[in-house]
């Protein structure tokens, strides 16, 4: 099956910083596709599956300016044209992210062996089965914590499947912290990374407000990183500083 994969659907590849998470500042190049299996109140990401006829590719680094190319894209094209941008300007790693990239698994086994430079996973932590399979060719695991009130539906249990998988790999978690966020969620997170290992490096993101989702307080947040070290030794509060910037 994985052999007879050609093609997905690309939202767009563009050179930036990472904005999110333990590695923040670090010029990373970033690989968007379509598509997610959750739903989440404050998704900041137009990922919806067939509503991209179109992938864009920005032509020049840093620029955001895009040459745009008809989806599903090759895997072949788009291993050449990441491998040309990583050429222009050293990154610290291709960023794989969506959506759910682990929906295009198939396609992930033919595309990442091909790009030259390390690959770091941005996951809502929902597909342990599909990690495990492509974890030979993933270098750093960005999970997401996707707590039950967020998407109205619990996942404690494929995001344990998913951490310990994950936690062989250098792993950071981070969870998404609304004024609306309950406390209850928050512990059982807190202690589900620690069951796995407490040296995993949470990050607590305050949530860029967007529907429903409100920003937290400063009480709000800080009282979750209390929670939160009272089970974990590394917690750190990083809101999305792309957003801040004015970058994508």
């Amino acid at each position: 099956m994985r052999d007879s994969v050609k093609g997905a659907n690309v939202i767009e590849v563009f050179s930036s910083i990472q904005g999110e998470g333990k590695y923040v500042g670090y010029r990373q190049l970033f690989v968007r596709f379509e598509g997610c299996n959750l739903k989440c109140d404050y998704c900041d990401t137009e990922h919806e599956a067939g509503s991209h006829e179109r992938c864009r590719i920005e032509s020049v680094i840093g620029s955001q300016n895009f040459s745009f190319y008809d989806n599903p894209v090759d895997c072949d094209f788009l291993a050449d044209e990441i491998n040309s941008m990583l050429l222009a300007l050293p990154h610290h790693a291709a960023s794989i992210t969506g959506g759910e990239p682990l929906m295009e698994s198939d396609y992930l086994f033919k595309l990442l062996p091909n790009i030259n430079a390390p690959i770091l996973l941005e996951t809502n932590g929902t597909m342990p089965r599909e990690l495990k399979m492509l974890l030979p060719m993933v270098d750093i695991i960005s999970m997401d914590i996707k707590l039950p009130s967020e998407v109205n539906r619990e996942l404690w249990d494929l995001h344990r499947d998913f951490l310990r998988i994950a936690s062989e790999k250098d792993l950071y978690v981070k969870i998404v912290v609304a004024d609306e966020t309950k406390d209850d969620e928050l512990r059982r997170a807190f202690e589900l990374i620690a069951s796995i290992d407490n040296n995993i490096p949470l990050i607590l993101q305050p949530v860029t407000p967007k529907g429903m989702s409100n920003k937290p307080s400063a009480k709000k947040i800080m009282g979750a990183q209390k929670i939160a070290l009272s089970a974990l030794r590394d917690v750190r509060i990083i809101p999305q500083t792309h957003v801040m910037m004015n970058l994508l």
